[in-house]
């Protein structure tokens, strides 16, 4: 029966070490903490597409009569909608489209005798390629800054004045050079669809009225100030925490 007696004294010896053991375990452990994903979206979201709608408010820097009348004072330049269509990528922190708006018309006005006795119709179809710089995510949120340039189709017409020419009132189509600065924010809606809220200054430069016999007008430094909402449609989903 020595086998007996060793297995009755490695009993023993175990119970006596238990209590041993226990004693060095520690009682009041914290329990563990969870640490939740940050709110953060993915900064490469590829390529997209976007539409915006917005309104504009027209400026102008003034308006040169032809040689021999006199200029138009008070003049003004009216507000109406615009519509965009678009397509981009984004990479990290930059992110590039190209943008094709139409700018609904906007009425000019100017005084040469009588109050208003000049005025005009302007529209424009601009395409532009612009370049973002997107400053962070914070809760879904991504503001940016950016500024693009390009070329518009600005087209003049309704022309009517009995102090300027042109008196025949032709509408006159030119293409002008065009650069614009924006600003907004980008909110994330879907997994990988975008709120598009900002702010855009459109530049177009000097346009003319239709000529005729008598010359024509020049209309100085035209622009609008633009406040635009869209959507922007990535390819690739959006990773981000609910």
């Amino acid at each position: 029966m020595s086998w007996l007696r060793r297995l009755l004294l490695v009993g023993t010896l175990m119970a006596q070490a238990l209590p041993a053991v226990a004693a060095d375990v520690p009682r009041d452990l914290p329990p563990p903490r969870y640490q939740a994903p940050p709110r953060t979206i993915s900064l490469s979201t590829g390529w997209y597409l976007r539409g915006d709608l917005g309104y504009a408010w027209g400026s102008i820097g003034g308006a040169d009569a032809a040689t021999g009348f006199t200029d138009p004072r008070d003049n003004k330049l009216g507000n109406n909608f615009i519509a965009g269509i678009g397509a981009g990528m984004k990479s990290e922190w930059l992110r590039t489209d190209v943008t094709l708006d139409y700018t609904a018309p906007m009425k000019y006005q100017g005084t040469v005798v009588a109050s208003g006795d000049t005025t005009a119709k302007v529209t424009a179809v601009t395409a532009l390629f612009n370049g973002y710089l997107d400053l962070g995510t914070w809760y879904r949120a991504t503001p940016y800054l950016g500024a693009g340039a390009g070329v518009s189709q600005v087209r003049v017409f309704d022309y009517a004045s009995t102090a300027a020419p042109p008196f025949s009132g032709a509408a006159h189509t030119q293409w002008k050079f065009t650069w614009a600065a924006m600003a907004g924010v980008g909110y994330a809606i879907a997994p990988n669809m975008m709120v598009d809220v900002g702010y855009r200054y459109v530049n177009f430069g000097n346009v003319t009225t239709g000529g005729d016999a008598f010359g024509s007008m020049t209309l100085k430094n035209l622009a609008a100030h633009e406040v635009r909402v869209g959507f922007r449609w990535s390819f690739d989903d959006l990773t981000f925490s609910r």
